[in-house]
């Protein structure tokens, strides 16, 4: 472990005395971001429960191909040069005082709640040890494998990138893509976009089942093999060896201390101002999924981490001038396979066909420039 990173104490070599204390809640895109932009000038603190930064934007690609694995959890030994990781789960956050489940208290002077989202397997994994993470998927792997059909349940950016990496790797299987809206990658985004992905399942041999949910959830647990039937309610029979669930996105917020509650919506996510400030606060600020910032996307958890790391040394060294986080709008970019998909960016006009998406997202997936941020060795394309 690196000079300033241990698991217990509150002063640790490589540390800054005098210095603002940063405590960062959560070591996901935004978090990273923010305990390594400030790691030079203040005394960060990232509490995390995990082991290894999971990259969930690849996290499809390695349930159809585990020799990703290795390359998309990235211990967090080598993020930072001076700040402390705690591996811990924070259960009360105040102002500035974060309770960990071990029973730590750690006093801050200023707080990123950066605690992310939960999402269904395999698009994101509960489990917090890496290796037992990794065994997950590969033994999702193996039982995909052995499926010849696949249901998919949310037809979402999620459902349809899924369905793009199964069909990929296995041409023969086959698969079914059901929600129960009437059409694909339900948002504010452009027909022409919804138009082309759904032009490319159907030319990958993938089956569209909309609007109608089905009667009852199939009876096997997800990524579990077991051949069972389903029917909509409009009538449509449905036999598969598989399923995945590929929505419900719930923001992680159980934490927030009496002070902070009130910044917490019905809906969980957390109510930030334009500089990112949480409601009600100036020295507590969020980022990423559990904010309602912007869209849940990993480029945008990056830049309000950007934002979040100098408005903070702005109010260190007693100024006001904040700056403001400004959405770049609608953005998306669902691959379908390593060459296929389809998006829409900002200051675009039209839609990203398969060339542009392939280059941007699909083929490496981000995974060589985040990796080179936490002080790993690059690898070979996979």
């Amino acid at each position: 472990m690196n000079r300033g990173q241990d698991t217990e104490g509150e002063v640790t070599e490589g540390s800054h005395p005098g210095k603002p204390r940063v405590v960062v809640v959560g070591g996901g895109y935004g978090g990273y971001a923010v305990a390594k932009a400030l790691d030079g000038t203040s005394n960060v603190v990232l509490i995390e429960p995990r082991d290894a930064f999971m990259h969930n934007v690849a996290a499809l690609r390695a349930l159809v191909d585990p020799s990703w694995l290795p390359r998309i959890f990235l211990p967090y030994e080598r993020l930072l040069a001076n700040g402390r990781v705690v591996r811990d789960r924070a259960i009360v956050v105040d102002p500035h005082r974060v309770v960990t489940a071990s029973g730590e208290e750690i006093s801050a002077d200023y707080i990123v709640l950066a605690t992310g989202s939960r999402y269904p397997f395999p698009a994101k994994t509960d489990l917090v040890d890496a290796r037992q993470a990794q065994e997950q998927v590969r033994v999702a792997h193996r039982a995909l494998a052995e499926a010849d059909r696949v249901l998919l349940v949310g037809a979402g950016p999620v459902g349809i990138e899924l369905a793009g990496e199964i069909r990929h790797v296995w041409p023969e299987k086959s698969i079914v893509l059901l929600d129960v809206a009437d059409e694909i990658l339900g948002g504010p985004y452009k027909p022409e976009l919804k138009d082309e992905l759904r032009r490319q399942l159907l030319e990958a041999r993938v089956e569209l089942i909309l609007g109608s949910p089905l009667r009852q959830a199939p009876p096997t647990p997800p990524g579990e093999l077991g051949t069972f039937t389903v029917t909509t309610e409009a009538g449509t029979e449905v036999i598969a060896d598989i399923w995945f669930r590929c929505y419900g996105v719930v923001p992680s917020s159980d934490y927030l201390g009496d002070a902070l509650v009130p910044a917490r919506r019905a809906d969980g996510f957390i109510e930030v101002g334009p500089t990112l400030q949480v409601a009600g606060q100036t020295t507590v600020f969020a980022v990423g999924d559990v904010s309602t910032a912007d869209s849940k996307m990993a480029v945008f958890a990056g830049r309000q981490a950007a934002i979040v790391a100098d408005n903070i040394s702005a109010l260190v060294q007693g100024r006001s001038d904040l700056t403001h986080y400004k959405s770049m709008g609608v953005a998306i970019a669902v691959p379908i396979g390593p060459n296929g998909g389809a998006g829409q960016f900002p200051g675009e006009d039209g839609v990203a066909g398969r060339e542009v998406i392939a280059e941007r997202k699909g083929r490496e997936m981000g995974v060589e420039r985040l990796r080179e941020r936490f002080g790993l060795r690059t690898t070979a394309a996979a």
